[in-house]
């Protein structure tokens, strides 16, 4: 996997990403982390993506030209408790289901780590859901990261989503 910038022209094919990971997850009744709507229809969810890409935060990772990852970076969303000292976050992280088993996710980690450690921050943040299984949790735990904060993300009218933001020391 090759991983450069991503740019506006990459937002449909993160978009695609997403979508296929929440077609994954319905079809394994997990429908509590994404729901059921295609990312490429919310006008919300768009605009995030278009945004990590004009602002030069989008990383894509590309096996012969097609995208199959893709990683964004930058400050904690707004939901997370803020970190006591300099950091960089992970804001997005997304693989090609296509492609699992071939540590794409753990190759675009790298990349945020190398990305963290070039500008002198020694402190690397994700969040991710926790409900359910928390599948995804013990998945960045095997990638060296460790819990730190739980919190909940206030819905209307439904649960609220419940995340995980863990840590890792660089």
């Amino acid at each position: 996997m090759t991983i450069r910038r991503g740019g506006l022209d990459d937002v449909p094919a993160v978009l695609g990403l997403l979508d296929g990971a929440t077609e994954w997850l319905v079809a394994r009744g997990r429908t509590d982390q994404w729901g059921t709507t295609p990312h490429s229809t919310s006008p919300r969810r768009v605009e995030q993506i278009t945004r990590f890409a004009a602002d030069g935060e989008l990383w894509v990772g590309t096996v012969g030209g097609r995208v199959v990852g893709a990683l964004a970076v930058g400050t904690a969303l707004e939901y997370v408790p803020p970190a006591a000292e300099p950091e960089l976050y992970v804001r997005l992280l997304v693989t090609d289901r296509a492609s699992a088993g071939q540590n794409l996710g753990g190759a675009l980690l790298d990349h945020a780590r190398e990305l963290a450690r070039e500008s002198g921050v020694r402190l690397l943040r994700v969040d991710c859901f926790a409900g359910g299984d928390q599948a995804l949790v013990r998945y960045y735990e095997r990638q060296g990261f460790t819990r730190e904060t739980e919190f909940a993300v206030p819905r209307l009218n439904e649960p609220d989503w419940l995340g995980q933001v863990l840590a890792q020391r660089l």
